[in-house]
């Protein structure tokens, strides 16, 4: 197999990305807003973030089919912001997959190559490299129609690699499959990028995909980025409450409240511990996050918590829960027996706790 990768890798130099204060507008909507971004050779960065948030129309500027409004983007050490998409050595993998229906697996793998009148040999040589890194093999003969939904996506990613990129551009490719075929296909993308290292930027609103898969996360909100780094930094050190609450599955609890004698008085009712109060913020309004997770059930001198929901997994037990008003979702290893309408006691652990400023929403304390 190193062997076969390296054949692919030897034609074409990696190249590394760099994004710079680019804007883009329809009109007077203004929808990116001086992004800038740097992504180096052979490196999977995702680009995450709701829908609306601006990701696919940065993903298409990059490939060259959006014009950019304003700023540089550069692909190697070539500015490319007025080349045709052909000239730019990237190839796109959708999430419609739009392979031909008319046409065989080795023919839609290798049309592109056929469009750039590359020789019927160099085509067959680099189609059957292809097939032979994905599993594709006993495939090729084959028409869309007699495939299932991994198999097509395997067949596009085909049709991608057979061209050699610079770099590749994943816009969503997983939204289609069900949810057990998305995970076998994260890992399949993810051993496919550890084989060829070409640089990849990948587009996805699934925080998961994104925490799973990325060497680099960059979280978009309205055109904007949030937060740039790898995947544990954003999870451990989100910058603001946005990111707080967008990276993680269940999201972080985001309380609101202030802090009053060393530890943070909730709205809702409820105290909860402090490590330390932060310099100047005695007495001030701030928002406590602390992940599921990051709970000890059972604490002798816990919080005491009104069960709402259990929801055991079998590895792990959910629960959901209220300490006066204010609603908690907590994550235990532990099998929780405890039923709706019942007092448990739980406690944070205070080394793992956030407190972000509430005008702001930026942190303004991690022990990390």
């Amino acid at each position: 197999m190193r062997r076969t990768v390296e054949q692919f890798r030897g034609s074409t130099a990696m190249a590394q990305v760099t994004i710079r204060n680019v804007k883009k507008s329809f009109g007077a909507v203004d929808v990116i807003h001086g992004v800038s971004i740097d992504i180096k050779d052979g490196e999977f960065v995702i680009l995450v973030g709701p829908s609306g948030c601006g990701k696919s129309t940065l993903l298409r500027m990059i490939a060259g089919l959006e014009q950019i409004s304003a700023g540089d983007i550069e692909i190697g050490s070539r500015v490319v912001n007025d080349l045709p998409p052909k000239e730019r050595d990237i190839a796109m993998v959708f999430q419609n997959y739009a392979l031909y229906p008319h046409m065989t697996v080795a023919d839609n793998m290798g049309f592109s190559l056929k469009l750039a009148r590359v020789s019927k040999d160099e085509i067959k040589t680099r189609v059957a490299r292809a097939a032979e890194i994905l599993g594709l093999q006993p495939l090729l003969e084959r028409y869309p129609r007699q495939l299932s939904g991994g198999q097509r996506q395997r067949v596009a990613m085909g049709r991608a690699i057979v061209r050699d990129p610079q770099v590749f551009l994943f816009d969503e490719p997983l939204s289609n499959l069900d949810a057990k075929l998305r995970v076998a296909m994260r890992t399949e993308i993810k051993e496919l990028h550890q084989r060829l290292k070409t640089t990849t930027i990948y587009v996805t609103h699934d925080q998961i995909e994104a925490m799973t898969m990325a060497d680099k996360i960059v979280v978009m909100r309205d055109g904007v980025v949030e937060q740039v780094g790898a995947p544990l930094d954003l999870y451990d050190r989100p910058e603001n409450l946005f990111v707080a609450g967008f990276i993680g599955s269940p999201s972080m609890n985001l309380i609101k409240g202030k802090i009053e004698g060393g530890k943070f008085q909730a709205d809702g009712g409820g105290v909860f511990p402090l490590a330390s109060v932060p310099a100047g913020y005695e007495g001030k309004r701030v928002i406590y996050g602390t992940r599921p997770e990051h709970f000890v059930f059972g604490a002798p001198d816990g919080i005491e918590a009104k069960v709402v929901v259990v929801e055991p997994t079998g590895s792990e037990s959910m629960v959901l829960s209220r300490v006066g008003t204010t609603e908690l979702t907590t994550v235990f290893r532990e099998r929780v027996m405890a039923r709706p309408g019942e007092t448990i006691r739980i406690s944070p652990d205070t080394r793992l706790v956030h407190l972000f400023d509430e005008a702001s929403g930026k942190r303004i304390v991690s022990a990390h």
